[in-house]
């Protein structure tokens, strides 16, 4: 950013700022250099309009200025459908207003319309917009299939959240050991990545999200709601808030946080809050800012994501809040196929026992409940018994 520019007053038909303030934006961007005027306010067509040809740059709000760093960002095919259908949503009630400005001739090229007939512009618009959303919903299908089965294979499903650049993805690679990328810019995550971890002997699945934001707006919300369903039906939410900062921001950011998760309806869900980045303060001020936040903040552990500060303890208050296991003993013929079944739900399950009697095997685990019932009619097809 080059320059800034406020007013306080009522928005402006022609510019959404007093005509004043325009002519001294103009200026300023002569005087600057600038590039690209970014509103914070919604602009209407017009009042980008009318903007580019008082100061011969573009003009765009804050909605399109999200919409191009999550563009710039997307790798995913997901992503990208979900950012176009934002876009096509956010362009259909500006249409007419596109369609007329285009007809004036007298335009800025970036806007680059052509002259569409009304009706025409609207339908074709309605038309990728009902294509992208039924390739998302056939995304949604596979990504609702493959929770269940995670269910059936006895993994607690983690999701964590937080606000963009609060060091999600660098938590992510510690618990994980994986390498998914990590920048200090805004939504490095716009796709879904999930991977197994074993906490406290417990097989959990963590899912790294897209970032929140102040404002986000509905809009993206919506467009993005196959990739947020991961956080809606997780087992688990892990809040990872920047502790380093001031107490101000960080009251505000966990307040956006918290809100969000509501406004995806996700409010029913354990939340664990990792107040991150311990490395970059003092001592003592850690400790003044975890009591600030003890209140508001769910389940709060202070971790260093980068340096692994206390993930342990993090660990441990996750596992805590999870869905209880139910323990379980299970009796099955002692054959060929017992031992397969055994590796099998050692990989999934929390084996505390196993014992040889004979021609048969006892054995003693610990599971979450769906899991326990995959248990049971696996070891009944062997002719095995399970007790609750």
């Amino acid at each position: 950013m080059v320059g800034r520019l406020e007013q306080v007053r009522g928005p402006d038909s022609r510019y959404q700022i007093g005509v004043g303030k325009a002519e001294e934006l103009a200026g300023m961007v002569r005087d600057l250099g600038a590039e690209k005027v970014v509103f914070d306010n919604t602009l209407r067509p017009v009042q980008a309009y009318n903007l580019a040809k008082m100061t011969g740059v573009e003009a765009i709000d804050r909605f399109q200025l999200i919409l191009e760093i999550f563009a710039r960002r997307a790798s995913g095919s997901e992503a990208k459908l979900q950012i176009e259908l934002a876009r096509l949503r956010y362009e259909l009630p500006r249409a007419r207003e596109r369609v007329r400005l285009a007809r004036m001739g007298e335009q800025p090229g970036f806007l680059g319309l052509g002259r569409y007939e009304v009706e025409q512009y609207h339908r074709s618009i309605r038309r990728e917009i009902s294509h992208i959303r039924g390739n998302l919903r056939r995304v949604g299908r596979t990504r609702r299939l493959h929770r269940a089965r995670r269910h059936e294979l006895g993994y607690s499903l983690v999701s964590l959240a937080g606000y963009t650049n609060a060091g999600k993805s660098t938590l992510f690679n510690s618990l994980t050991r994986e390498q998914v990328p990590v920048d200090p810019g805004l939504f490095t995550t716009l796709s879904t990545k999930t991977r197994a971890v074993e906490l406290s002997r417990r097989p959990v699945l963590l899912t790294d999200t897209v970032g929140f934001i102040d404002r986000l707006p509905l809009t993206l919300i919506e467009a993005f709601h196959s990739t947020l369903e991961e956080t809606i039906f997780a087992d688990l939410i892990l809040l990872i808030l920047d502790i380093s900062e001031p107490q101000e921001v960080v009251d505000r950011k966990l307040t956006c946080c918290l809100d969000t998760i509501q406004q995806i309806g996700a409010g029913g869900i354990p939340i664990v809050t990792a107040l991150n980045k311990t490395d970059l303060i003092p001592e003592g001020e850690v400790e003044s800012k975890v009591e600030a936040l003890k209140e508001a903040a769910p389940n709060p552990v202070a971790i260093s994501a980068l340096r692994r500060t206390n993930l342990p303890s993090l660990q441990r208050e996750i596992t805590g809040h999870l869905e209880k296991y139910v323990q379980a003993s299970l009796t099955l013929p002692a054959s060929d196929k017992t031992q397969p079944f055994l590796s099998w739900l050692f990989q999934r399950a929390d084996v505390r026992e196993v014992r040889y009697n004979g021609d048969q095997v006892d054995v003693v685990f610990e599971a979450i409940p769906q899991f326990a019932d995959t248990v049971k009619a696996r070891a009944e097809k062997l002719g095995g018994t399970l007790k609750p």
